[in-house]
């Protein structure tokens, strides 16, 4: 393997001979670490090609030239990630989410709230889709025609250099999208493909006749099935069908197609050399066709995200890969790293099922599923990667539970399902909470939701109708999920308006690029008027924010929070009450949560089972008395015994 090395770096040497003797042996070193990273998972997908080695040298060029391009002030981040590899695993780690326009108009816009992110706590900003959209339905920006280019409405890259500068002097790593299925079919590529060009017509997937994709839909599934039905489109002045996953205007691209992984990873690096920290990898379930399949979650895909890490690894090591599959457990694990590619792949990924079982467990007031599911289905722990946690997001909510796992308990998945999607629409009886659907497939009883949390938690209802009491358990339900994304393990991310209750937002209805897409009711302008009162806790707002900052506070203060530590799901025995430990070689931390609005109780001796010693309670910072055997816990509870 190393005289291969040597070969790949000889015909690099040109793009290297600029630097200083310093930075051409770090880039040999750095080589030679990951170059079999990158070298395997390459001849897995085109060994088969006749000129396979040459590819592999000109990838290699690339990374080469990506690092010759590095600031020196990314390398020192460089050489910082390389020492301190656990640094995006530490309890110290909280993420922010947010569209710039709806946070702060634009790039510039973030500097004048970073008093607000630091007072949060944040140590990590994620800047929904900001690269350069088709004009008008972009499916919220996920629809790219440049690459290289930041959405004008938001400002330009050297807008982004320097804001991403200024926010890691406060500590703070910035995120953006990049989306590897597809491109918008305005991209360049797309544009020299039209004009006939055959080599990047073959970027894409495309088909003289109905023949191929007849052939391929009868085993895939429409993902927006009301306004993007089917997955191919027909285009007159091609005389071609394109494969269209998402929608019309967004061109699946074909990563068996080498060409494709070089252009990604240009541009990857490129991004990081602007200060980019960590790239949101969109759509990757996807990115990888085979016949008679559903085109998701393919062992190839792993392979193409290997590689890409690679070539981080080498050029810009600083860089995380946050990996946004939003699938089932069991295909959910690959993306973080087995066999393989355990430690080489994902270093984050969306944990989905805990959200889903957040807002399952709310509803039913039963945490016996919840249980099941982050009990039977998950590891422990992941070397060198970890779950970013979260209650919401920018997107629907699916419910994701099997029929095994319902079957598993003795109820039908289907008519669980059935019973969310009514639940968080609030049409089922009792409900308090207030969402509309997204989708709905009757074909396959798909029906997903969409909602601000504070909305789906019962707030909205509570306000609307003057009821105190029920505001009051709004409150303690969102911070019950705050409580739980920042102890289960990972990095918690908090969607933007999530510290204050922010309600859902009818004005998408008003606007034709939008109305046909709920999920823009959870989508609302920052409310910077809200947010200037947040430090008068008579009001929910002040509640929430005061509630949200001091848990993630005390997050910091508890080192068994370290992503690296095991999450073990626990059966407390008590339905209702959801349980887990995390076992550091300092002590364990014992989580309690209880989803009903009753007192319950847990005893003392399954906590002291579990390893708690003190009864000291992490969260309120206070002793825990157990004077009758059990542990009392209010309404929506949460506790961190230590």
């Amino acid at each position: 393997m190393q005289s291969r090395i040597d070969d790949a770096l000889s015909g690099a040497r040109r793009s290297l001979d600029t630097l200083s003797p310093a930075d051409r042996q770090l880039f040999a070193l750095r080589l030679k670490r990951s170059f079999a990273d990158l070298y395997q998972p390459m001849k897995a997908l085109y060994g088969h090609l006749p000129d396979f080695e040459s590819r592999v040298d000109d990838m290699v060029l690339r990374i080469a030239q990506g690092w010759a391009a590095r600031p020196e002030r990314l390398k020192h981040l460089d050489l910082e990630a390389d020492l301190e590899p656990d640094w995006f695993l530490r309890e110290t780690m909280v993420g922010y989410v947010f569209y710039l326009d709806r946070f702060a108009g634009n790039l510039k816009g973030v500097l004048d709230k970073l008093d607000y992110l630091e007072e949060l706590g944040v140590t990590y900003v994620h800047f929904m889709p900001c690269l350069m959209p088709r004009p008008g339905d972009s499916d919220g920006g996920y629809s790219v025609m440049d690459y290289r280019r930041i959405n004008p409405d938001y400002g330009t890259l050297d807008d982004i250099e320097m804001v991403s500068a200024k926010l890691a002097e406060r500590g703070i790593r910035v995120c953006i999208d990049l989306v590897l299925n597809h491109t918008a079919k305005e991209h360049d590529w797309a544009d020299r493909a039209r004009a006939g060009s055959a080599p990047h017509q073959a970027y894409y997937w495309m088909f003289e006749d109905r023949t191929w994709p007849d052939d391929y839909e009868k085993t895939l599934v429409e993902i927006f099935p009301e306004h993007a039905p089917g997955n191919f489109t027909y285009y007159p002045d091609l005389k071609k069908w394109v494969w269209t996953t998402f929608n019309e205007h967004q061109w699946d691209l074909n990563w068996a197609n080498p060409q494709v992984m070089a252009e990604i990873v240009d541009i990857m690096l490129f991004l990081a050399n602007k200060g980019v920290g960590v790239v949101r990898l969109d759509a990757v379930a996807f990115m990888w066709k085979r016949l008679g399949t559903r085109c998701q979650n393919e062992p190839e895909v792993h392979q193409i995200l290997h590689a890409l890490r690679a070539a981080s690894r080498i050029a810009a090591p600083a860089l995380l890969h946050k990996e946004e599959a939003i699938v089932a457990p069991t295909d959910l694990i690959p993306y973080l790293g087995v066999g393989a590619h355990t430690g080489k792949e994902g270093n984050l990924a969306y944990h989905n099922t805990l959200m889903v079982q957040f807002w399952s467990a709310l509803a039913t007031r039963s945490t016996r599923l919840m249980t099941h599911v982050l009990k039977t289905h998950f590891p422990l722990r992941f070397e060198n990667a970890s779950f970013a946690t979260y209650i919401r997001c920018h997107d629907d909510i699916g419910w994701a539970i099997t029929d095994e796992d319902a079957a598993a308990l003795g109820f039908s998945g289907a008519a669980h399902r059935r019973f969310l999607a009514e639940f968080y629409t609030g049409d089922f009886a009792g409900s308090f909470a207030k969402g509309r659907l997204f989708q709905d497939n009757p074909a396959t009883g798909d029906r997903r939701n969409s909602g601000t949390s504070a909305a789906l938690v019962g707030l909205e209802r509570a306000l609307e109708t003057g009821d105190a009491h029920a505001r009051d358990l709004a409150v303690q339900r969102l911070l019950l999920g705050h409580a739980l994304i920042a102890s289960f393990g990972g990095m918690p991310l908090l969607y933007m308006g999530d510290e204050l209750g922010l309600l859902n937002d009818d004005s998408y209805l008003d606007d034709p690029h939008r109305q046909h897409d709920s999920r823009w009711m959870h989508r609302p302008m920052m409310d910077w008027t809200l947010a200037a009162a947040r430090h008068d806790e008579t009001q929910p707002a002040g509640q929430i924010f005061s509630g949200t900052r001091h848990i993630l506070a005390r997050r910091k203060a508890v080192a068994a929070f370290h992503a690296s530590t095991p999450t073990e799901v626990l059966d407390c025995g008590v339905d209702g009450v959801f349980a887990f430990r995390r076992v550091s070689p300092t002590e364990t931390v014992l989580g309690l949560f209880n989803f009903t609005e009753y007192w319950l109780s847990v005893p003392r001796a399954f906590a002291e089972t579990a390893g708690a010693r003190r009864f000291h309670d992490h969260l309120s910072d206070a002793q825990v008395d157990t004077p009758d055997g059990f542990i009392a816990l209010p309404p929506y509870a949460r506790v961190w015994l230590g």
